[in-house]
């Protein structure tokens, strides 16, 4: 009710000036303070304009009140999603104005007075979501009115046509504007003090690294505006590849807030609209841009500068880069080829969770590109092992390599059958991709956890009745899966390249992923957005192996630093038995010796998994 009074209040002390005095303070009535005859209609308007008033004294580095900041914090909270205040405010500021404030804002919100900076960092969130609102672009509907998906053909038609109209006048005009403050230059204390004195002392950041640091304070922002600033600063650094490049390391908890590498800052904020991760991403969508190519092989990554001396001469040194590098296109990534946002701690990817073409398309890509060096870049690894760990029931039958559909689309990297997208790859792509993975070891965990469930899922899928192949192909699967994933951990171990683990560590931290992950609720959200927690009702026949395992690690003291027993439970000659005998178990009435005969198919499995893993792993020239 206040804020809503003091929006009022503005208005009237605003709308009764008279609007036609010329420049003897009198209008074309005669008076001194006549009619105001160029009234708005909107009580936003007349805000915006107040609380842009505000913001230009504050960029012009003029005493600005407490209550001048506390208005504007309020005209931020009660109108940041009102279209006129946002593209009045943002529109009177422009870019330049945009990325002044922010910078202004984060000045005071982290290296002011500490008792304050929680307010700065709220006036700063409502710029955020005016700017969202601003540039919002509008749901386009197809003939029946299903709303269009970003990135999708007839999207991207019904966006062109969108752009003749002057409804898009604010956003074409404002986007030209920040392709110049984009890469301009402005002062930012985190910056200027990072290095005291010499090279680096003082130095200034780009407008697109402010922007991309101000947006991740907000949200809703529309696809459209998060794929076209990104496509605006990869031109930018298409042109100077150092354009980004700093002094000093902007990580953790003290400098990471500030987006040095404002392109990954966008994709981090993609990560949070599944749809403009997939829809940016997918390469049937870009045209000639190959963004997916490009952030995964071509682009230069390292934004750091370095210094070298050479007795008392200070030189410039080789890029480095900061230790979040590519933080933001791994949670992309995983939102990109899931069609949900990234995981959290305790939610595990669902194996068979169903996927979109655009989707498939994406890891498609991802696999193809990454998978022949064998090596993922380590902010990577997590979030694609578990994006790629939702792709389980297609990855199960490709290390199988039975189904002929999957070898026959590997090509277009995805093929339907009965309404389903099915991922499809070449195989020899998809060992290596999970051997890079797998230099982390809670990826590998991830991995072989998901693997795990798929294979119970699958044996208690086998028809009552079941006989010949119908029965023991599954079984045979499931030991050709495990088999090469024993290969990937073996050939990870001997290839020392862990990322500074010992082998000892590396162990140790698969298996508490594993065993952690097993006694939590799964966490699946489907391609359409519905989020279901899975309990114990599903754990019988899907989780019995880890279970077994996290008991005896747990008796055993110490679960995080037990590889000893992680060896022994990750040696496929124990899990199989212990999978299939839980499955026998479950249907009852099966011999001892027919469960027998059923896990030496399984074993034999094992052995043609490993032998052709193997094989993948050695034909390389890393």
């Amino acid at each position: 009710m206040s804020d809503a009074d003091e929006g009022v209040k503005i208005a009237l002390d605003a709308v009764v000036v008279d609007s036609n005095k010329d420049a003897f303070g009198k209008g074309n009535d005669e008076t001194l303070n006549g009619f105001n005859g160029g009234a708005e209609k909107d009580i936003e308007v007349y805000e915006a304009k107040h609380a842009e008033d505000i913001a230009t004294r504050i960029n012009n580095g003029e005493k600005v009140s407490a209550a001048d900041y506390a208005e504007l914090d309020r005209s931020f909270r009660d109108n940041s999603g009102n279209k006129a205040f946002s593209q009045t405010f943002i529109g009177g500021i422009g870019a330049d104005g945009t990325i002044k404030l922010a910078n202004n804002l984060n000045d005071r919100a982290h290296s002011g007075d500490a008792s304050k900076r929680g307010f700065y960092s709220d006036v700063n969130k409502g710029l955020a979501n005016t700017l969202g609102t601003a540039t919002k672009v509008p749901d386009f509907k197809d003939s029946e009115g299903k709303k269009l998906t970003y990135g999708t053909k007839a999207y991207q038609d019904a966006f062109a046509e969108w752009s003749k109209t002057s409804d898009s006048k604010f956003y074409n005009d404002y986007m030209s504007d920040l392709r110049k403050a984009g890469v301009g230059r402005y002062d930012l204390d985190v910056a200027g003090d990072k290095i005291s004195v010499g090279t680096g002392h003082g130095q200034e950041i780009r407008g697109y690294q402010a922007l991309a640091t101000l947006m991740q304070q907000g949200s809703g922002y529309s696809p459209q505006f998060l794929g076209d600033l990104t496509d605006d600063m990869i031109a930018a650094e298409r042109k100077d590849k150092n354009i980004w490049d700093l002094y000093g390391s902007f990580d953790g908890k003290e400098d990471g807030w500030f987006k040095n590498d404002p392109v990954d800052g966008v994709l981090n904020l993609m990560s949070r609209d599944p749809e403009a991760a997939t829809g940016c991403l997918d390469p049937k969508a870009d045209g000639d841009k190959n963004r997916l190519e490009y952030l995964l092989k071509d682009r230069d990554w390292d934004t750091v500068n370095t210094t070298d001396w050479r007795g008392n001469i200070e030189t410039t040194g080789k890029d480095e880069s900061d230790k979040d590098v590519r933080t933001g296109l791994g949670l992309a990534l995983e939102a990109a080829t899931t069609g949900h946002t990234p995981l959290g701690p305790n939610q595990d990817p669902w194996p068979a969770t169903p996927h979109t073409e655009a989707q498939a398309r994406v890891m498609h890509g991802v696999i193809g590109t990454l998978g022949p060096d064998q090596s993922v870049s380590e902010n990577l690894r997590e979030p694609l092992a578990r994006a790629l760990s939702s792709y389980t029931a297609d990855t199960h039958e490709m290390l199988a390599g039975l189904d002929s559909k999957y070898v026959t689309a590997t090509g277009t990297g995805y093929f339907t059958q009965d309404g389903d997208t099915h991922l499809a790859v070449s195989p020899k792509d998809l060992v290596q991709f999970m051997h890079g993975l797998s230099e982390d070891p809670e990826a590998y965990g991830t991995l072989h956890k998901a693997e795990s469930r798929y294979i119970g899922l699958s044996l208690e899928q086998i028809p009552e009745n079941a006989k010949g192949a119908e029965l023991t192909n599954p079984l045979n699967k499931a030991g050709t899966a495990l088999g090469a994933m024993a290969a990937i951990r073996e050939d990870v171990i001997n290839d020392g390249r862990m990322a500074g683990y010992s082998e000892a560590d590396w162990k140790a931290k698969m298996a508490y992923h594993v065993i952690g992950g097993a006694v939590t609720p799964l966490y699946f959200t489907t391609a359409g957005g519905v989020s279901i927690a899975f309990g114990d009702s599903i754990q019988r026949g899907v989780d019995t192996w880890a279970w077994q395992w996290g008991n005896e690690m747990k008796a055993a003291v110490d679960a995080k630093a037990n590889p000893e027993i992680a060896d022994n439970y990750l040696h496929v000659n124990k899990q199989l038995p212990i999978l299939v005998s839980d499955w026998a178990s479950g249907r009852g009435g099966i011999a001892e010796a027919d469960v027998e005969a059923y896990t030496e198919h399984a074993l034999s499995g094992r052995d043609r998994g490993t032998g052709t893993a193997r094989e993948y792993l050695t034909d390389t020239t890393n």
